[in-house]
């Protein structure tokens, strides 16, 4: 069959490496991809959120399944689009992906439903956001409504810190549009997890949880960034939190959307904090997360297309898949100055033979990969234990180079901690 992949990161080149290995693909483009993708996949220059476009080439080049992977073009309509002209998805409609397309909706929905989250306000007015932190309990949790690339959440552990956060993304607009509300939620404390789930609307099968590591500098210092790193499993996610978290926050979710009219049908990612009272939800999104799935494809024990398809079709509780028994290290290596302002234009050194290596940001000029990106590519290495997929993955990262390249040094050391 012939897939398309639309857009053009790490997620997306580890989605495509697992898709390569179904008997059942034959052909794989990317849109747009980017330098290192090109080696897995034909690149086609088409922006991931240029809606009309993509769904004129879809339907030109007669592709058989679309596998829509990034956030804003699910949130736009891509799903409803494609289907319209007969072209089967993985990925939520628009319907359903305002479950991260909206993080008022996503708090309200459980609210209604009784799902474990942190106490919240909403609030498009920025007069009466500011009241209400002069006398809310700090710190606090002030987030942008709507998409902003998972980094429009501002912790503040001062009143003054908070003002400040709200002006940010309420008055100065940092995150554009996605901050005409705010929603500004109690802070909890605990280990946080995260949590991938196939669903078709009806089943939900988890996949291995794992654990990202959001801040650009060592020792979680530094700016929010969209993950440096991430290993799996999670050591917090115990087989009795799984199996609570199944009970009151999985399949209530799935049910709740359901009963709202916004069948999910794809992948779901459960954003967790384990606190004192138990599992509770920070966030969803309405997709593969990244770089999780940099570190839970590779254990993935199945065909991958296979259960995309069985999302689609709603008969995911058949389709037989499992993960392994084994652990999992992703580290990124970004340009220096990744988050806020960086140079591009280096040339890429990779070694030989770099099978679990997931090109984020490069392009291909005259044959040479070069850094056009702040996160430019992970490094992922598997094996029996944490420890020694964490000595792997920075064993091989220093056979990676490019000039202005950082990466962290401690990602899985607070999970290695866990006794």
């Amino acid at each position: 069959m012939r897939v398309a992949v639309i857009g053009g990161g790490g997620r997306e080149h580890a989605i495509i490496k697992s898709l390569k290995k179904s008997p059942k693909v034959s052909e794989i483009y990317a849109l747009p991809g980017n330098g290192g993708i090109a080696e897995d996949a034909e690149c086609v220059a088409i922006g991931a959120k240029d809606l009309d476009k993509i769904t004129e080439w879809c339907v030109k080049e007669h592709m058989d399944y679309v596998v829509v992977a990034p956030d804003d073009p699910l949130v736009l309509g891509l799903v409803d689009m494609l289907n319209e002209k007969g072209i089967p998805c993985f990925g939520p409609t628009k319907a359903a992906a305002i479950i991260e397309g909206s993080k008022a909706f996503s708090k309200d929905l459980m609210k209604k439903y009784g799902i474990p989250t942190a106490e919240y306000e909403t609030f498009d007015d920025m007069d009466k956001a500011l009241e209400y932190v002069q006398n809310c309990r700090i710190p606090v949790v002030i987030k942008a409504d709507g998409l902003a690339l998972g980094k429009g959440v501002i912790i503040a552990e001062t009143r003054e810190d908070a003002v400040e956060g709200i002006h940010t993304i309420m008055e100065e607009r940092k995150f554009g549009a996605s901050g005409d509300t705010v929603v500004i939620e109690e802070f909890l404390e605990g280990p946080e997890v995260s949590v991938l789930s196939f669903t078709d609307g009806k089943t939900v099968r988890p996949m291995v949880s794992s654990m990202d590591h959001k801040r650009a500098l060592d020792g979680d210092k530094g700016l929010n960034t969209g993950g440096m790193g991430t290993i799996a499993p999670n050591p917090y996610y115990t087989d009795d939190v799984a199996a609570e978290c199944m009970e009151k926050i999985f399949l209530p979710t799935i049910r709740a959307m359901e009963k709202e009219g916004r069948t999910f049908k794809g992948c779901l990612y459960f954003g967790l904090m384990i606190t004192k009272d138990g599992p509770k939800v920070i966030e969803y999104n309405s997709r593969f997360g990244d770089p999780e799935t940099q570190v839970v494809l590779p254990l993935l024990e199945g065909d991958l297309f296979e259960i995309m398809q069985a999302t689609t079709d709603g008969t995911l509780d058949r389709v037989d898949f499992s993960f392994a028994d084994k652990c999992a290290c992703c580290l990124v290596a970004a340009s220096e100055g990744y988050p806020v302002s960086y140079e591009k234009g280096f040339e890429i050194t990779l070694p030989e033979k770099h099978d679990r290596i997931f090109i984020a940001g490069s392009r291909l000029e005259d044959g040479v990969q070069r850094t056009s990106g702040g996160r430019v590519l992970g490094v992922t290495e598997v094996a029996d234990t944490l420890q020694e997929a964490v000595d792997k993955a920075y064993a091989t990262m220093k056979t990676v180079h490019f000039d202005n390249m950082y990466y962290r040094k401690d990602i899985g050391a607070k999970a290695l901690d866990v006794k």
